[in-house]
């Protein structure tokens, strides 16, 4: 029987006092890199973890600036601050945990996994969303859920203007105010199907203090998925 491999198991510690975002990058990429990663001192910089493809655990230990966690596979990535434009875009699997609030286009074209916000995020958020799902302990801004195609966005506070703009097929659930809804986006019935979704989200994200069954759901009304002239105003 082979012997536990001890570099894995142990926890490494990145300052970006010392060293630069490449270097730390290098690091979560190369092969034999440790299951848990601390990064110290991030300052706002830019495409910190991004493209990770493998199982290791990554946190952050303040505010993070523009693209954190782009093109996630499989890690465990928690911010514990704000973050910038961009986090967790284009992610396919595993999860990003931000404590804080996220700036604009907060898992744009997220294709997988799973996207916590325990504040607050700005406009656009899950914008050409293809299948993952994304909660937000606060609020969204406008244009959130704008072109989504896919996966689930839910949202435990208010949105903003023109939520779910020509939107596709991913689902929205919301549990206090939507400001308007966009073009193409509709309120619709929330069975008991959607209660248990929002619960099983909830449950993932470790919200406890959100009631699935005070949610209300809103989706395409599947008026512009082909052109038509009497709809031209819409597009």
């Amino acid at each position: 029987m082979a012997a536990p491999d001890a570099t894995r198991d142990a926890v490494d510690s990145v300052d970006l006092a010392a060293e630069t975002v490449r270097e730390l990058n290098r690091r979560l990429h190369a092969p034999g890199c440790p299951s848990r990663v601390r990064v110290l001192n991030p300052r706002g910089r830019h495409a910190i973890a991004v493209g990770l493809d493998g199982l290791v655990d990554v946190e952050i230990e303040g505010h993070v600036g523009y693209y954190c966690a782009g093109m996630n596979k499989l890690a465990t990535i928690r911010v514990r601050g704000n973050c910038g434009v961009g986090v967790a875009e284009n992610m396919m699997s595993g999860s990003v945990i931000v404590e804080g609030s996220a700036s604009q286009s907060a898992g744009a074209t997220a294709r997988g996994g799973l996207l916590v916000i325990h504040g607050d995020a700005s406009a656009r958020c899950g914008i050409s969303l293809k299948g993952a799902d994304i909660v937000v302990r606060g609020s969204v801004g406008h244009m959130s859920g704008f072109m989504a195609q896919k996966g689930a966005i839910v949202v435990c506070e208010d949105a903003g203007e023109a939520l779910g703009d020509s939107l596709y097929e991913a689902r929205l659930y919301v549990r206090r105010s939507v400001a308007s809804l966009g073009a193409d986006c509709i309120e619709k019935e929330m069975r008991e199907e959607h209660v248990e979704e929002v619960r099983g989200l909830l449950a993932r994200a470790e919200i406890d203090d959100a009631d699935a069954e005070d949610f209300r759901r809103f989706g395409s009304a599947r008026n512009l998925y082909h052109f038509k002239v009497e709809h031209l105003g819409s597009y």
